[in-house]
């Protein structure tokens, strides 16, 4: 088929699929009775009613009041102090950060900036400025290198949070005594002694344990006597008899969330009455007393850090990525340019209200299917995050989310050329809230990409809204195999339900 007949046919699937763009609101119904009309508006009636309430949430991610304006620096530090990129600089610039105070900035001068040594940690609600992308380089160089899946030292660039690896402390969990209702503010736990307003916790249910084997569609065609292990919500790679692309279980159980808890979100407690635990921001699903719904906190060195920003600068060569927010909430990157990395571009784990903001995040080290190549990573029940005003190239999968992405918005981004080294011929994942059992709820909106997908490699994703996009169905520099490169505009695994 023709390169332009079939974008027709991609675009086409794409309208008939995801939306035109008049703009209808959730919740209008329209109805036009004039069949006559000839101006692109609806010829027969037709009404258009609101999606179920159980697809459905308040989508208000990222900092509540806006990026924060910060004027006032607290120190400087020059290139040249280090020989421009020839001397390491990590423990320097930490330094600095480390006596700035809250709500000041760490102003970087023009130039390149080695960080070898350690990687940086942003700890503190403060800010680490750049003099702009490709002005100012943060550089690993003994970290990612092109086309290498191997690192000398596999530490990322810069991590907003309290540490390296800080999770939720399971020996705190309270359970639900009553199910927690989607769309409300609060739950009532067991014992809520431990908590305390301000506290940021994590929020689940089991969906494995509650989980059997459940049977499976016709495959290639045909009935089938096989079987996987799903519950009502959560399908995971598992099959009876064993199946090749199964995952390993039980390691795959917390990979990405609590052991077995896919279906989860961070919450930041408002108040505390007793039992009662209420937060800022609504349920974005229900938590249910039978499955074994739980509340848990961070405490000591893995609380989170806040109001914490990265700016105008450009960073590169990390091998655990290049920049990661663990258990950081009201923070963000802006500006910024992330280049060659191992892992996730950036990654967000255990995290709240995150935002990525005008940035450009293109050509990892290493675009292979296996967790390398990744340019957006959610997990770990990271919530309310805001992915706005991107552009995200050349990478292996342009965004996954793994077991994480709740009241999650992805708008307005331009996010292209996903792709595999080893194979170009084959497209990848486009704009995407899957790829790890557990996610739901994610708007996307307005994003320029050659596909949306909801992929079932490790299980299952659900409830998500993909609303007002362009989906061409090829990529701007990949031409795609016409027998075998899944060229589509949109993808729907197994288990990607509602």
């Amino acid at each position: 088929m023709a390169r332009s007949s079939r974008k027709s046919l991609n675009l086409l699937a794409a309208i008939l699929i995801f939306g035109c763009k008049n703009s209808i609101p959730f919740g209008a119904t329209v109805s036009n009775p004039d069949s006559s009309k000839t101006d692109g508006t609806l010829a027969a009636d037709v009404a258009f009613t609101v999606f179920p309430a159980a697809r459905r949430t308040l989508w208000a991610p990222g900092i509540a009041t806006g990026i924060p304006e910060r004027r006032k620096v607290c120190a400087m530090v020059d290139a040249s102090t280090y020989g421009n990129g020839r001397d390491d600089a990590s423990a320097g610039i930490q330094a600095t950060l480390n006596a700035c105070p809250l709500g000041q900035v760490v102003q970087l001068s023009a130039g390149p900036f080695l960080i070898n040594n350690n990687f940086l940690l942003i700890n503190r609600g403060i800010t680490l400025r750049g003099a702009g992308g490709g002005i100012t380089v943060l550089r690993r160089t003994n970290g990612a290198h092109p086309n290498q899946y191997t690192c000398e030292v596999c530490d990322p660039v810069i991590i907003v949070g309290p540490n390296r690896w800080p999770v939720p402390n399971n020996s705190t969990s309270q359970n639900l005594t009553t199910d927690g209702v989607k769309g409300a503010y609060s739950v009532t736990v067991a014992n809520g002694s431990g908590f305390a307003a301000g506290q940021f916790v994590m929020l689940d249910e089991d969906n494995y344990l509650t989980g059997s084997w459940t049977s499976l569609p016709n495959r290639g065609g045909q009935p089938t006597t096989a079987t996987i292990w799903a519950t009502d919500r959560a399908v995971w790679q598992r099959h009876n008899p064993s199946d090749p692309a199964d995952d390993p279980f039980p390691d795959a159980l917390d990979w990405f969330s609590r052991s077995g808890r896919p279906i989860n979100e961070v919450k930041e407690v408002a108040s505390v009455n007793g039992n009662t635990i209420t937060f800022t921001t609504p349920l974005h699903i229900s938590y249910r007393v039978s499955h074994t719904a739980q509340l848990t906190r961070y405490t000591q060195n893995d609380v989170h850090v806040r109001n914490a920003g990265i700016e105008n600068l450009t960073v590169t060569g990390g091998a655990d990525g290049n920049i990661r927010f663990e258990c950081a909430a009201d923070s963000w990157m802006k500006n910024v340019e992330n280049t060659l990395w191992l892992g996730s571009a950036v990654g967000i784990d255990n995290s709240f209200r995150v935002e990525v903001r005008g940035s450009y995040i293109h050509d990892g080290a290493w675009p292979q299917p296996g967790g390398g190549g990744y340019a957006i990573g959610l997990s770990f029940g990271s919530s309310e995050i805001l992915i706005e005003d991107n552009i995200v190239m050349q990478a292996n999968k342009v965004m996954v989310s793994l077991s994480a992405g709740a009241g999650s918005v992805v708008g307005y981004n331009y996010m292209d050329d996903a792709h595999i080294l080893s194979a170009p011929l084959w497209q990848e994942v486009g704009i995407n809230a899957s790829h790890m059992v557990g996610s739901h709820h994610v708007l996307f909106e307005g994003n320029e990409s050659f596909n949306y997908d909801a992929d079932n490699t490790h299980g299952s994703a659900i409830y998500h809204t993909v609303f007002r996009n362009h989906l061409s169905g090829f990529r701007r520099d990949y031409v795609d195999d016409p027998v075998s490169g899944n060229a589509r505009a949109g993808g729907l695994g197994f288990g990607a339900w509602w």
